[in-house]
Protein backbone atom coordinates (compact mmCIF):
# COMPACT_ATOMS: atom_id res chain seq x y z
CA UNK A 1 0.00 0.00 0.00
CA UNK A 2 1.12 3.59 -0.43
CA UNK A 3 2.71 5.46 2.40
CA UNK A 4 0.76 8.16 4.24
CA UNK A 5 1.36 11.86 3.74
CA UNK A 6 4.55 13.07 5.40
CA UNK A 7 3.31 16.63 5.98
CA UNK A 8 -0.46 16.73 5.75
CA UNK A 9 -2.69 15.98 8.72
CA UNK A 10 -5.64 13.80 7.82
CA UNK A 11 -8.89 14.02 9.75
CA UNK A 12 -11.70 11.58 10.49
CA UNK A 13 -14.98 12.53 12.15
CA UNK A 14 -17.89 10.75 13.75
CA UNK A 15 -20.69 11.65 16.14
CA UNK A 16 -22.72 10.46 19.08
CA UNK A 17 -25.83 8.35 19.02
CA UNK A 18 -28.82 7.96 21.29
CA UNK A 19 -31.60 5.41 21.49
CA UNK A 20 -34.76 7.36 20.76
CA UNK A 21 -37.02 4.52 21.88
CA UNK A 22 -36.96 0.76 22.39
CA UNK A 23 -34.44 0.27 25.20
CA UNK A 24 -34.67 -3.11 26.93
CA UNK A 25 -37.63 -4.19 24.81
CA UNK A 26 -35.17 -4.68 21.95
CA UNK A 27 -33.62 -7.56 23.91
CA UNK A 28 -36.93 -9.43 23.54
CA UNK A 29 -37.41 -8.96 19.81
CA UNK A 30 -39.14 -5.58 19.84
CA UNK A 31 -37.89 -2.77 17.57
CA UNK A 32 -35.70 0.12 18.67
CA UNK A 33 -34.89 3.40 16.95
CA UNK A 34 -31.44 5.02 17.18
CA UNK A 35 -30.61 8.58 16.16
CA UNK A 36 -27.26 10.03 15.09
CA UNK A 37 -26.44 13.11 17.17
CA UNK A 38 -24.30 15.46 15.09
CA UNK A 39 -24.16 18.03 17.90
CA UNK A 40 -21.68 15.80 19.78
CA UNK A 41 -18.55 15.06 17.77
CA UNK A 42 -15.41 12.92 17.84
CA UNK A 43 -12.43 14.00 15.72
CA UNK A 44 -9.25 12.04 14.99
CA UNK A 45 -6.16 13.61 13.41
CA UNK A 46 -3.27 11.62 11.92
CA UNK A 47 0.15 13.10 11.06
CA UNK A 48 3.20 11.14 9.85
CA UNK A 49 6.11 10.92 12.31
CA UNK A 50 8.93 9.12 10.43
CA UNK A 51 11.35 9.58 13.35
CA UNK A 52 9.24 7.34 15.58
CA UNK A 53 9.49 3.56 15.57
CA UNK A 54 5.77 3.06 16.14
CA UNK A 55 2.55 5.13 16.28
CA UNK A 56 2.04 7.61 19.08
CA UNK A 57 -1.43 8.07 20.59
CA UNK A 58 -2.83 11.20 22.23
CA UNK A 59 -6.27 10.83 23.80
CA UNK A 60 -8.27 11.78 26.92
CA UNK A 61 -7.74 8.23 28.23
CA UNK A 62 -4.13 7.50 27.26
CA UNK A 63 -1.15 9.25 25.74
CA UNK A 64 1.93 7.32 24.70
CA UNK A 65 3.24 4.66 22.36
CA UNK A 66 0.68 2.38 20.75
CA UNK A 67 2.34 -0.80 22.02
CA UNK A 68 1.88 0.32 25.63
CA UNK A 69 -1.84 1.11 25.38
CA UNK A 70 -3.66 -1.27 27.71
CA UNK A 71 -6.92 -1.49 29.65
CA UNK A 72 -9.81 0.33 28.01
CA UNK A 73 -7.52 1.28 25.09
CA UNK A 74 -6.85 -2.34 24.03
CA UNK A 75 -9.68 -2.41 21.50
CA UNK A 76 -8.46 0.83 19.94
CA UNK A 77 -4.89 -0.47 19.97
CA UNK A 78 -5.88 -3.63 18.12
CA UNK A 79 -7.80 -1.61 15.53
CA UNK A 80 -4.91 0.80 14.87
CA UNK A 81 -2.37 -2.04 14.64
CA UNK A 82 -4.49 -3.87 12.06
CA UNK A 83 -5.05 -0.76 9.97
CA UNK A 84 -1.35 0.16 10.11
CA UNK A 85 -0.39 -3.29 8.85
CA UNK A 86 -3.15 -3.34 6.25
CA UNK A 87 -2.63 0.13 4.81
CA UNK A 88 1.13 0.75 5.10
CA UNK A 89 3.59 -1.90 3.96
CA UNK A 90 6.47 0.45 4.87
CA UNK A 91 5.24 0.76 8.48
CA UNK A 92 5.95 4.49 8.77
CA UNK A 93 4.88 5.68 12.21
CA UNK A 94 2.36 8.44 12.81
CA UNK A 95 0.87 10.49 15.60
CA UNK A 96 -2.86 9.91 16.15
CA UNK A 97 -4.81 12.41 18.27
CA UNK A 98 -8.31 11.69 19.53
CA UNK A 99 -10.58 14.57 20.55
CA UNK A 100 -14.06 13.58 21.70
CA UNK A 101 -17.02 15.45 23.13
CA UNK A 102 -18.76 12.14 23.94
CA UNK A 103 -18.84 11.17 27.62
CA UNK A 104 -17.91 7.55 28.29
CA UNK A 105 -20.46 5.05 29.60
CA UNK A 106 -23.47 7.27 28.98
CA UNK A 107 -25.10 5.29 26.17
CA UNK A 108 -23.93 7.70 23.48
CA UNK A 109 -21.62 5.32 21.62
CA UNK A 110 -18.30 6.77 22.76
CA UNK A 111 -16.10 3.77 21.92
CA UNK A 112 -17.79 3.15 18.57
CA UNK A 113 -17.53 6.82 17.59
CA UNK A 114 -13.80 6.73 18.36
CA UNK A 115 -13.33 3.63 16.21
CA UNK A 116 -15.30 5.10 13.29
CA UNK A 117 -13.29 8.36 13.38
CA UNK A 118 -9.96 6.47 13.55
CA UNK A 119 -10.85 4.31 10.55
CA UNK A 120 -11.93 7.30 8.49
CA UNK A 121 -8.81 9.28 9.42
CA UNK A 122 -6.40 6.47 8.54
CA UNK A 123 -8.10 5.61 5.26
CA UNK A 124 -7.92 9.30 4.31
CA UNK A 125 -4.27 9.44 5.40
CA UNK A 126 -3.41 6.52 3.11
CA UNK A 127 -5.67 7.72 0.26
CA UNK A 128 -7.77 4.56 0.35
CA UNK A 129 -11.44 4.25 -0.54
CA UNK A 130 -13.74 3.19 2.31
CA UNK A 131 -17.27 1.86 1.95
CA UNK A 132 -19.83 1.58 4.73
CA UNK A 133 -19.65 -2.20 4.91
CA UNK A 134 -15.88 -2.23 5.47
CA UNK A 135 -16.17 0.68 7.92
CA UNK A 136 -18.55 -1.27 10.17
CA UNK A 137 -16.58 -4.50 9.83
CA UNK A 138 -13.40 -2.77 10.97
CA UNK A 139 -15.19 -0.96 13.81
CA UNK A 140 -16.38 -4.33 15.08
CA UNK A 141 -12.73 -5.25 15.81
CA UNK A 142 -12.55 -2.64 18.54
CA UNK A 143 -16.15 -3.01 19.72
CA UNK A 144 -15.85 -6.79 20.17
CA UNK A 145 -12.87 -6.36 22.49
CA UNK A 146 -14.60 -3.65 24.52
CA UNK A 147 -18.16 -4.99 24.68
CA UNK A 148 -17.84 -8.70 23.94
CA UNK A 149 -20.65 -9.23 21.46
CA UNK A 150 -22.19 -5.85 20.62
CA UNK A 151 -25.34 -5.48 18.53
CA UNK A 152 -23.57 -3.21 16.04
CA UNK A 153 -26.07 -0.42 16.57
CA UNK A 154 -23.50 1.93 18.14
CA UNK A 155 -21.03 1.67 15.28
CA UNK A 156 -23.75 1.88 12.63
CA UNK A 157 -25.40 4.95 14.17
CA UNK A 158 -22.20 6.86 14.96
CA UNK A 159 -21.38 6.49 11.27
CA UNK A 160 -24.89 7.17 9.97
CA UNK A 161 -26.72 10.31 8.84
CA UNK A 162 -30.32 9.17 9.37
CA UNK A 163 -32.27 7.31 12.07
CA UNK A 164 -31.88 3.53 12.15
CA UNK A 165 -34.50 0.86 12.84
CA UNK A 166 -33.13 -2.08 14.78
CA UNK A 167 -34.66 -5.48 15.45
CA UNK A 168 -32.51 -8.14 17.10
CA UNK A 169 -31.14 -10.60 14.54
CA UNK A 170 -32.12 -8.45 11.55
CA UNK A 171 -30.10 -5.96 9.48
CA UNK A 172 -30.27 -2.34 10.56
CA UNK A 173 -32.57 -0.29 8.34
CA UNK A 174 -32.54 3.47 7.71
CA UNK A 175 -35.78 5.20 8.66
CA UNK A 176 -37.41 8.08 6.79
CA UNK A 177 -37.55 11.29 8.81
CA UNK A 178 -39.23 14.62 8.15
CA UNK A 179 -39.30 16.25 11.54
CA UNK A 180 -39.04 19.78 12.88
CA UNK A 181 -38.16 20.40 16.51
CA UNK A 182 -35.15 19.93 18.74
CA UNK A 183 -33.85 17.21 20.98
CA UNK A 184 -32.11 18.13 24.22
CA UNK A 185 -29.73 15.53 25.63
CA UNK A 186 -28.71 15.91 29.27
CA UNK A 187 -25.98 13.99 31.07
CA UNK A 188 -27.03 13.01 34.58
CA UNK A 189 -23.43 12.71 35.68
CA UNK A 190 -23.95 9.08 36.57
CA UNK A 191 -22.51 6.24 34.51
CA UNK A 192 -25.21 4.08 32.97
CA UNK A 193 -25.59 0.58 34.39
CA UNK A 194 -26.73 -1.34 31.34
CA UNK A 195 -25.63 -4.78 32.53
CA UNK A 196 -27.42 -4.73 35.90
CA UNK A 197 -30.50 -3.10 34.33
CA UNK A 198 -30.74 -5.76 31.60
CA UNK A 199 -30.29 -8.50 34.20
CA UNK A 200 -33.01 -6.99 36.37
CA UNK A 201 -35.51 -6.97 33.50
CA UNK A 202 -34.54 -10.54 32.65
CA UNK A 203 -35.24 -11.59 36.23
CA UNK A 204 -38.62 -9.87 36.14
CA UNK A 205 -39.48 -11.56 32.87
CA UNK A 206 -38.75 -14.93 34.45
CA UNK A 207 -40.40 -14.33 37.80
CA UNK A 208 -43.40 -12.26 36.76
CA UNK A 209 -44.01 -12.51 32.99
CA UNK A 210 -47.68 -11.54 33.34
CA UNK A 211 -46.64 -8.07 34.48
CA UNK A 212 -43.39 -7.68 32.54
CA UNK A 213 -44.30 -8.90 29.04
CA UNK A 214 -47.08 -6.29 28.53
CA UNK A 215 -44.60 -3.51 29.33
CA UNK A 216 -42.12 -4.91 26.80
CA UNK A 217 -44.83 -5.32 24.17
CA UNK A 218 -46.11 -1.79 24.76
CA UNK A 219 -42.64 -0.30 24.26
CA UNK A 220 -42.50 -2.16 20.93
CA UNK A 221 -45.88 -0.72 19.92
CA UNK A 222 -44.67 2.76 20.88
CA UNK A 223 -41.58 2.27 18.71
CA UNK A 224 -43.83 1.47 15.76
CA UNK A 225 -45.83 4.64 16.42
CA UNK A 226 -42.67 6.74 16.77
CA UNK A 227 -41.45 5.58 13.35
CA UNK A 228 -44.63 7.12 11.91
CA UNK A 229 -44.28 10.25 14.05
CA UNK A 230 -40.78 11.05 12.80
CA UNK A 231 -41.68 10.35 9.17
CA UNK A 232 -44.77 12.59 9.25
CA UNK A 233 -43.59 15.50 11.43
CA UNK A 234 -45.91 14.59 14.30
CA UNK A 235 -43.95 16.37 17.00
CA UNK A 236 -46.62 16.46 19.71
CA UNK A 237 -47.51 12.80 19.25
CA UNK A 238 -43.82 11.93 19.29
CA UNK A 239 -43.39 13.64 22.63
CA UNK A 240 -46.38 11.84 24.09
CA UNK A 241 -45.05 8.48 22.94
CA UNK A 242 -41.61 9.16 24.38
CA UNK A 243 -43.15 9.95 27.75
CA UNK A 244 -45.28 6.81 27.62
CA UNK A 245 -42.15 4.77 26.95
CA UNK A 246 -40.54 6.35 30.02
CA UNK A 247 -43.53 5.23 32.09
CA UNK A 248 -42.88 1.66 30.95
CA UNK A 249 -39.15 1.92 31.60
CA UNK A 250 -39.79 3.26 35.08
CA UNK A 251 -42.20 0.38 35.72
CA UNK A 252 -39.45 -2.02 34.64
CA UNK A 253 -37.16 -0.51 37.26
CA UNK A 254 -34.47 0.79 34.91
CA UNK A 255 -34.83 4.45 35.84
CA UNK A 256 -33.59 5.89 39.14
CA UNK A 257 -34.20 8.89 41.35
CA UNK A 258 -31.61 11.05 39.59
CA UNK A 259 -33.04 10.33 36.15
CA UNK A 260 -36.61 10.77 37.40
CA UNK A 261 -35.75 14.16 38.90
CA UNK A 262 -34.23 15.43 35.65
CA UNK A 263 -37.21 14.16 33.68
CA UNK A 264 -39.60 15.94 36.05
CA UNK A 265 -37.57 19.15 35.66
CA UNK A 266 -37.78 18.91 31.86
CA UNK A 267 -41.50 18.24 31.92
CA UNK A 268 -42.15 21.20 34.22
CA UNK A 269 -40.02 23.36 31.90
CA UNK A 270 -42.25 22.57 28.92
CA UNK A 271 -40.73 19.48 27.31
CA UNK A 272 -43.09 17.84 24.81
CA UNK A 273 -41.85 14.44 25.99
CA UNK A 274 -38.97 13.17 28.09
CA UNK A 275 -37.34 9.81 28.76
CA UNK A 276 -34.10 8.13 29.65
CA UNK A 277 -31.95 6.90 26.79
CA UNK A 278 -29.82 3.78 26.81
CA UNK A 279 -29.51 1.17 29.53
CA UNK A 280 -30.71 3.43 32.31
CA UNK A 281 -29.96 3.66 36.04
CA UNK A 282 -27.84 6.65 35.14
CA UNK A 283 -26.60 7.98 31.82
CA UNK A 284 -28.57 10.54 29.84
CA UNK A 285 -32.11 11.72 29.32
CA UNK A 286 -33.65 13.19 26.17
CA UNK A 287 -36.29 15.93 26.05
CA UNK A 288 -38.25 17.17 23.04
CA UNK A 289 -38.67 20.87 22.28
CA UNK A 290 -40.56 22.70 19.54
CA UNK A 291 -38.16 25.60 18.96
CA UNK A 292 -34.52 26.48 19.45
CA UNK A 293 -35.51 28.90 22.21
CA UNK A 294 -37.54 26.21 23.99
CA UNK A 295 -34.58 23.83 23.69
CA UNK A 296 -32.15 26.36 25.15
CA UNK A 297 -34.52 27.03 28.05
CA UNK A 298 -34.87 23.31 28.71
CA UNK A 299 -31.10 22.84 28.61
CA UNK A 300 -30.57 25.69 31.06
CA UNK A 301 -33.16 24.33 33.49
CA UNK A 302 -31.64 20.86 33.31
CA UNK A 303 -28.17 22.20 34.07
CA UNK A 304 -29.59 24.16 37.00
CA UNK A 305 -31.16 20.91 38.23
CA UNK A 306 -27.78 19.16 38.18
CA UNK A 307 -27.17 17.87 34.66
CA UNK A 308 -23.42 18.13 34.13
CA UNK A 309 -23.68 18.69 30.37
CA UNK A 310 -26.39 19.33 27.80
CA UNK A 311 -26.47 19.24 24.01
CA UNK A 312 -29.11 20.36 21.51
CA UNK A 313 -29.70 18.42 18.27
CA UNK A 314 -31.89 20.10 15.61
CA UNK A 315 -34.06 17.33 14.26
CA UNK A 316 -34.40 18.92 10.82
CA UNK A 317 -30.68 18.26 10.38
CA UNK A 318 -31.49 14.53 10.25
CA UNK A 319 -33.83 14.81 7.28
CA UNK A 320 -33.47 12.22 4.57
CA UNK A 321 -32.88 13.43 1.04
Amino acid sequence: MIKGDTMQTSVGNSHAKIILIGEHAVVYGQPAIALPIFAVQTTVRVTAQPTLSEPLINSPYYSGLLSQAIGQMQGIRRLIEQLWQQLDDQQTAFELTIESELPAERGMGSSAATAIAIIRALFTFYHQELNQRDLLKLAALSENMIHGNPSGIDAATTGATTPLWFVKGQPLQPLPIDLQGYLVIADSGQKGQTGPAVKSVQNQMMSNPERTQPLITHIGELSQAVATNIAQNQLTALGQNLSLAQDDLRALGVSNSRIDALIETANQAGSLGTKLTGGGRGGCIIALAKTQTNAEQLAQRLRQAGAIKTWIQPLHALHTN
